[in-house]
């Protein structure tokens, strides 16, 4: 039997990698909630490494938000971020686990980078400046990978997912994400008989999406991959793969497709005095097709069932 911690299982991409890891007779998960685990202190971290005898990691946990929260609460969003990952990267490699994937994100890469990016864009150009610290933290939690890799040769891969949503996303109407902020809206508009709902920023920006079951998908499939097949589609002395479908739209199509899920009527404009953030975020995913994964959720089907889960759950969602 194989114990895997997932830290982070009560977010959506933990919960997601929890569902799929539960259908695996050979695996025994471990979980700890926030309360049961702090992870931004270093004993109890420490401590539970120690104890529990885990033989690979998920590193899930996060603090994450969009445009408004990165905005509001930057010093939050670096310091929390670097500890989490330092404490649980250290601590898994001064027990001897060998096996650890951590979830970064697709804001590491340049503000302008080329697109679609490619893994190699990385620390060739400066960042998004509305996120940037939780920005450069994820770098350092794939610098740190990589570095424990080459000093002692351990096996901790990173995968950075493109925008994600899906079941258990935060529906704050301020901190969260483009969809499930934009969701929240559209249903609140139409149970309010609203003629209108005012979308952020210009509609312009080209943002792709995943789906978390895909993710988690794409994540257990990388944490699987043999070695030395891995190596090779990896560039040189870096650990980290996209995660990604290798397709876009604008957030204006998003919006209207959004308005068609949720079955709002009336008109969508714009507030272009809003930020937009980056022009464009596509990911290069070739070195991941090339390993032989593929998504398979498609974002109006993706929407739907979001939708759905949101319907079902409005008495305790994340808000």
């Amino acid at each position: 039997m194989k114990r895997v911690f997932v830290a982070g299982h009560n977010g959506m991409v933990g919960s997601a990698i929890v569902r799929q890891l539960s259908n695996e007779p050979e695996i025994e998960l471990v979980l700890r909630s926030r309360s049961e685990l702090n992870l931004l202190c270093q004993a109890d971290v420490r401590q539970f490494f120690l104890e529990e005898n885990i033989d690979a990691v998920y590193l899930a946990a996060a603090k994450v938000g969009g445009i408004a929260a990165n905005n509001n609460f930057p010093a939050d969003f670096i310091y929390e971020n670097l500890m989490i990952e330092c404490n649980i990267i250290h601590s898994a490699h001064s027990v001897d686990i060998n096996d650890l994937l951590f979830l970064g994100s697709s804001c590491i890469y340049p503000k302008l980078a080329e697109q679609p990016m490619k893994e190699s864009a990385l620390l060739t150009a400066k960042l998004e400046p509305t996120n940037e610290p939780y920005a450069v933290a994820k770098i350092a939690g794939i610098k740190l990978c990589e570095s424990f890799n080459r000093q002692y040769g351990r096996n901790y891969r990173s995968v950075m997912p493109t925008n994600l949503y899906g079941q258990y996303d935060n529906f704050h109407p301020e901190n969260s994400h483009v969809i499930p902020a934009l969701m929240r809206r559209f249903h609140e508009a139409k149970q309010a008989d609203d003629e209108s709902v005012v979308v952020w920023g210009s509609g312009k920006p080209m943002r792709e999406f995943l789906h978390v079951d895909d993710m988690a998908a794409g994540s257990i499939f990388v944490m699987n991959v043999d070695k030395h097949i891995y190596d090779r589609c990896t560039e040189p002395m870096q650990s980290h793969l996209n995660v990604g479908t290798g397709e876009d739209c604008t957030i204006a199509e998003l919006a209207h497709t959004m308005a068609e899920v949720v079955g709002f009527k009336g008109q969508v404009s714009f507030d272009s005095s809003k930020p937009d953030g980056a022009p464009r975020k596509l990911m290069n995913v070739d070195a991941l097709k090339q390993l032989g994964w593929r998504y398979s959720i498609e974002l109006k089907e993706g929407l739907a069932m979001t939708y759905d889960w949101f319907l079902e759950n409005q008495d305790n969602y994340r808000a």
